[in-house]
């Protein structure tokens, strides 16, 4: 596979990303080294391109692509795939707030913890978060999924509108329109079949602790559910 480096010391945001867009026409793979936390790399990346984060990113990494693969090998900073379309970005550590903020499509890939916010007004597409999730997780959700491996905190699918939340561990309270059901069949399925293509390695009972939290009403501000068409 071709590869090509681009070595973000002394380098601002722009001029890196910048390069990546130009070398993602000649090249499949593109390692960006001593990234140093810094913020908004591979935004608006619109090649289909894999590129590697040879380190820990900072906030909106991998913002508003579509297409591609953003792996980061360390952390990332806020709002990670913000308002992606199409595409994958992948930590392989921890993340901090709004993880997947309003992504119309692609995956989100966390591995460990993430912060407050995961997923808020999402419309579709994935976010998977290996460990816990911080208070009002997918808050104004309109769609798509998010998986959770592990706690979810406060306000948990605070205001949800369609979508729905896997927690395979505890839930600590529930936000407004939102409420509790076990999975069906089908779904465990799904889930089983998913999660080890990034890496998750669950056991049979690990599924079985899997709830789902959905939306109570589909139009909690606009009226009540027996005056829907």
């Amino acid at each position: 596979m071709q590869e090509f480096k681009i070595d973000a010391n002394g380098k601002t945001p722009r001029e890196i990303n910048r390069s990546l867009k130009e070398q993602a026409k000649k090249y499949r793979r593109i390692v960006i080294e001593n990234p140093n936390a810094m913020h908004y790399l591979a935004a608006g990346l619109t090649d289909a391109v894999e590129v590697e984060i040879a380190g820990s990113a900072g906030y909106f990494a991998g913002t508003m692509i579509h297409g591609g693969k953003v792996h980061i090998q360390g952390n990332a900073g806020w709002f990670p795939g913000d308002n992606m379309t199409e595409g994958e970005v992948i930590i392989e550590g921890s993340a901090g707030d709004g993880v997947g903020q309003g992504i119309y499509g692609g995956t989100v890939v966390v591995k460990k913890d993430v912060g407050s916010r995961t997923g808020e007004i999402m419309k579709n597409g994935t976010i998977i978060v290996g460990g816990n999730s911080g208070f009002m997780s997918g808050l104004y959700m309109m769609g798509g999924r998010i998986i959770i491996m592990g706690n979810i905190s406060e306000d948990a699918g605070e205001s949800i509108i369609r979508g729905a939340i896997y927690v395979g561990g505890e839930i600590k309270s529930l936000g407004k329109n939102a409420k509790i059901e076990e999975l069906e069949d089908q779904e465990r399925k799904e889930l089983k079949e998913f999660l080890p293509t990034y890496g998750f390695q669950l056991e049979e009972s690990d599924y079985q602790k899997f709830r789902k939290i959905v939306p109570l009403s589909k139009r909690p501000f606009y009226g009540k559910e027996t005056e829907e068409g």
